[in-house]
């Protein structure tokens, strides 16, 4: 009868450590699944800015093109212009053209 105490003794502690063991790794696991969860919801967020910086930088590039074909009009005029005046300035320097008699 004293060696089925003695097992039985040694079973139930066994039961007892298992048990803190079971908890312990039911606690990790609750406390991995909060992470999981924490993880999820950063990259739900990081998804978004990224998204949105996407949109940006389709809209910047759109304004960039646009102000380059503005820029690009500008210089055209402006060389049209520069052509004008010089013309212009070559004909005043050679003077009125010569008057003939009638």
């Amino acid at each position: 009868m004293v060696g089925f105490v003695g097992r039985r003794e040694k079973s139930d502690e066994e039961e007892k450590v298992l048990r803190r063991r079971n908890e312990q790794l039911e606690k990790e696991l609750r406390e991995s699944q909060v992470r999981e969860e924490q993880m999820k919801k950063e990259l739900q967020r990081a998804w978004e800015r990224l998204r949105v910086a996407e949109e940006a930088e389709e809209r910047l590039c759109s304004q960039l093109g646009e102000l380059e074909a503005e820029a690009v009009q500008q210089a055209r005029d402006y060389n049209a212009r520069i052509l004008s005046l010089v013309n212009q300035l070559s004909l005043a320097h050679q003077g009125p053209p010569p008057q003939t008699a009638v």
